[in-house]
């Protein structure tokens, strides 16, 4: 990386943030702040608030100024800093702060506000670097899952004991009634008899051992291995053969994507561990056979991102459409002791919108068949969405 292209980068941010000018580096800056890899440092382009614009060229007088061009919608500056490119423009009647993708970046002590990269879902500039992006977030993914795989190595059995009881207690109950432990997405998985199907991130087993005692063949992909020791107690318990195999679904072996599942089944807070969407529908593609389907059940993030509800008192906490990532407990914390709890270590967390899903896995050439949002079913939380089916298919 160029030295002489970071200092421009933050002498540009450092002046407009001192001349309280709103702004966002774009394109090629925007990544450099955000530690993406370029081939290439010729071009920094910052947005800058619309009705300020003049007062941003002024105040990056210091750069030789060539010439402005303007359009109905928008202005752009062209200034220049020996080698390096810059442009200062502007969307006529558009608030900058109002950018879902606009986000803080904190750049060699230095605080930047730049367009997020996953800004590259709709962004056509963004798109351009689009290897660049997902090579960057599948080595920051390599280290969040070991943290996570951490996090979920951690004495998780006994919690799973004390939520659930025994194995053993706990498959009797599964056995009373099956399709209610696949509720509310066993619709769209219709008659699994003799069907192949791989739950991704599947955890404890009991949907697989649902599955299973309903004449599926199962396998289970968790990199958790207290998860699996659980799991293949239930399924032993239930006299059910499951196949469980531990390990990162990013970090699957070649001989279990070899496209002849039916289905690839993930539920409930398991989406979030992934901060880019791209290799995880690679994945699921390369697993399943043409025609076979991928069900996702999720919780909704209406529930997960913007809404807090406590009691009949609902309030909107969050940001819906923040794309920054979150370190949270471990989603057992709750089933431990409380001496225990603060030794536990925390999960690092990327919540989706809808929106970012769908577009995902259009993108990545599945065809999505059903989006249905759930309500959620307590009282007073009626006409508030709790979780959603996707339902996509391998064309």
């Amino acid at each position: 990386m160029e030295i002489s292209y970071v200092h421009t980068v933050q002498q540009i941010g450092q002046a407009l943030e001192e001349a309280s000018i709103p702004y966002q580096f774009i394109g090629q800056a925007a990544l450099v702040v955000q530690q993406v890899r370029l081939h290439d440092y010729s071009e920094i382009e910052v947005a800058v608030q619309w009705d300020l614009f003049k007062e941003a060229c002024d105040t990056l007088h210091a750069y030789s100024l060539s010439n402005i061009e303007k359009t109905v919608e928008r202005a752009v500056a062209h200034l220049e800093q020996e080698h390096i490119s810059i442009r200062v423009s502007c969307l006529f009647n558009t608030t900058i702060k109002t950018d879902p993708y606009r986000i803080s970046y904190r750049f060699d002590n230095q605080e930047l506000w730049c367009r997020s990269l996953y800004s590259y879902l709709y962004d056509e500039e963004m798109a351009a670097y689009e290897k660049e992006i997902h090579d960057y977030l599948m080595k920051e993914q390599q280290g969040f899952t070991a943290k996570n795989e951490q996090a979920w190595n951690q004495n998780n059995y006994i919690a799973l004991v004390n939520r659930y009881g025994e194995p053993a207690e706990l498959a009797e109950k599964i056995m009373q009634n099956l399709k209610w432990r696949l509720h509310p997405f066993y619709k769209y998985l219709h008659d699994v008899q003799g069907k192949k199907i791989t739950h991704l991130m599947g955890s404890n087993g009991v949907k697989a051992v649902a599955l299973s005692l309903l004449g599926a063949d199962v396998k289970v992909v968790d990199f958790s291995k207290e998860n699996a020791t659980f799991a293949n107690e239930l399924a032993t318990a239930a006299n059910v053969d499951i196949t469980y195999v531990v390990s990162d679904i990013l970090s699957l072996q070649e001989e279990h994507l070899n496209s002849n599942q039916d289905i690839v089944l993930m539920e409930l807070g398991v989406l979030h561990y992934l901060i880019d969407l791209h290799p995880l529908f690679e994945k699921v593609k390369a697993m399943l056979k043409p025609g076979g389907l991928f069900v996702l059940h999720e919780f909704h993030p209406i529930s997960t991102k913007l809404i807090t509800s406590t009691g009949k008192k609902h309030k909107v906490t969050g940001n819906y459409f923040t794309p920054t990532m979150e370190k949270n407990p471990v989603a057992f914390t709750k089933h431990m002791p409380d001496d225990a709890k603060e030794t536990l270590a925390q999960v690092v967390q990327r919540k989706w919108t809808i929106g970012e899903l769908i577009t995902a896995a259009a993108q990545s050439g599945l065809v999505i068949k059903v989006l249905e949002e759930e309500p959620n079913h307590k009282l007073h939380d009626i006409g508030l969405p709790k979780t959603y089916t996707l339902v996509a298919e391998r064309a």
